[in-house]
């Protein structure tokens, strides 16, 4: 059965596309810990990150890095912090949120937003890219 991240892929569920490349997909978390927090996915669907390909797993991290890059241009913040965590969806994916405090990272405490600061927010940081 297809992960809801491989449905996203597919276009069969919408997202909040930030950034796409042949092989990736950057999109905003739904559940977000913060404004910005945006996953990064490869189109492959694996499960486990270091179950990629050395190569896919280097170019994974570089599509990343350049969406943080983005992202921290685009909401303000004092670092984008990284994570991969994995273990509510079986599909490789990066976590990058735009931390304040350490309480952002935690997982714990989310910010609702509407749908229009959701697209707003995705605008911002694809414009930065």
């Amino acid at each position: 059965m297809a992960s809801i991240f491989t449905k996203i892929i597919n276009g069969e569920i919408p997202c909040y596309k930030v950034a796409e490349t042949e092989e990736f997909l950057a999109f905003l978390d739904i559940n977000p810990n913060a404004k910005g927090h945006t996953l990064c996915i490869p189109k492959q669907e694996i499960d486990k990150i270091f179950d990629l390909d050395e190569a896919s797993y280097h170019k994974l991290m570089e599509f990343s890095r350049q969406v943080a890059i983005a992202l921290e241009k685009a909401v303000p913040c004092k670092r984008v912090g990284m994570t991969v965590i994995g273990l509510e969806v079986p599909h490789t994916h990066v976590h990058l949120i735009p931390l304040n405090s350490m309480e952002d990272a935690r997982f714990i405490s989310k910010t609702p937003l509407t749908k229009e600061e959701f697209e707003a927010t995705a605008s911002k940081i694809a414009s930065f890219l």
